[in-house]
């Protein structure tokens, strides 16, 4: 059998990735397997060396196992902007374990979060009735629980990421952790603050129906009044005609709030508007820190007004879901739980963290999403 890992397939196309290699090259096609090669990742200071030296355990316990051959799908939301980085990964990985697959997703959601989920739920059963033995996905909500239950009662090996289903029957998700990601943020942000009382603005979300986004907010507020600080809340509006109400709210809390306004703090895409609302208050001292790589938070944190931000890992999401199916089904579902312990931190959630990019620190950020083909 040729050498597994030399048919990956670049993440790009409209709504279908494939990362299959040739059924002469698949797994099992023959006596002579040789071992998975990973593409090496370049070292640098953003290098997740955990996370590699983790996937690096479970490929070489992988290698002490015959090769399989194996049929997987990744489902995403989309497979543009945020979601870009995670079908790489999930098409490279799946390249070098020589399965065939692909990643699927629409060119854009629709708004409609049920007729989405409606949509995803019918791929699910396509992709069940077209033999595959693994999927990794990203769930639109709880309307999708029935279509994976399903797909698990038959034998399909299923992992959650970047959105949980916990009330499923998926074995693992591989994600940030919300509720922590906020608590490093809030950390970042009181490395920067004076010494409490004082207020902080928080750009986060107030929808309880969101649990992704309640989550990130609790764990950051949670930080900051623990550490003696009032908290004050805006739930972002996410539409581009939001964004006046948002920055002009968070102004208003800068000019009166009691104690007064010491720092302010955004836990979404959209986080450059505290940076805005700090300008027009005429306070553009104020420490913010934010998440996510918005093309605004970079020019800002370029200008020194963003002090720094926070990212999830995309591109591990997709590398390392593909390993982790192909692992459950040749190792089995525990032993590959044990292999991804030092990140798993309960029976089935594998916690990602996120990068922690000083302001000082774009150029070389985008240097490291580069030399992994990830760049967002």
């Amino acid at each position: 059998m040729k050498t597994i890992g030399r048919c990956w397939m670049p993440a790009f196309g409209l709504t279908l990735l494939t990362a299959a290699c040739g059924s002469g090259d698949a797994p099992g096609a023959g006596d002579d397997a040789a071992p998975i090669e990973r593409i090496p990742v370049p070292q640098n200071e953003f290098t997740p060396l955990e996370l590699e030296e983790t996937i690096d355990d479970l490929v070489a316990e992988i290698n002490e196992k015959p090769a399989e051959p194996m049929q997987m799908t990744v489902m995403l939301k989309t497979l543009y902007a945020f979601f870009a980085p995670i079908a790489t990964g999930a098409s490279r990985a799946m390249g070098e374990l020589g399965v065939t697959g692909n990643v699927v997703g629409p060119i854009e959601q629709s708004g409609d979060q049920q007729k989405d989920m409606v949509l995803q739920n019918q791929q699910i059963a396509k992709t069940v009735a077209e033999g595959a033995e693994g999927i990794g996905i990203s769930p639109f909500g709880e309307a999708n629980a029935a279509a994976l239950d399903e797909a698990v009662a038959r034998g399909v090996h299923v992992v959650t990421l970047d959105t949980d289903l916990a009330t499923s029957d998926r074995a693992i998700y591989v994600g940030t952790l919300n509720r922590s990601a906020g608590a490093k943020a809030a950390d970042t942000l009181l490395k920067l603050l004076p010494k409490a009382p004082g207020t902080v603005v928080m750009h986060g979300s107030t929808d309880e129906t969101w649990v992704d986004g309640t989550d990130r907010t609790q764990g950051a507020q949670e930080a900051l009044e623990e550490a003696g600080y009032d908290v004050v809340v805006r739930g972002v509006t996410w539409t581009d005609a939001g964004e006046a109400d948002d920055v002009a709210w968070m102004q208003e809390q800068i000019e009166t709030a009691k104690p007064p306004v010491v720092g302010l703090i955004g836990l979404f895409d959209l986080s450059y508007r505290c940076a805005m609302a700090a300008e027009e208050a005429g306070k553009p001292e104020l420490p913010v820190v934010t998440f996510d790589f918005n093309p605004k938070t970079v020019a800002l944190m370029r200008e020194g007004r963003v002090k720094a931000t926070h990212i999830q890992r995309q591109y591990y999401e997709g590398y390392l879901v593909p390993y982790i199916l192909y692992g459950i089904k040749n190792l089995g579902l525990e032993a590959t739980k044990a292999i991804l312990a030092p990140r798993m931190v309960d029976e089935s959630r594998f916690n990602l963290g996120v990068d922690v990019v000083p302001g000082d620190k774009v150029d070389a950020y985008n240097a490291f999403l580069n030399s992994i083909g990830a760049n967002q």
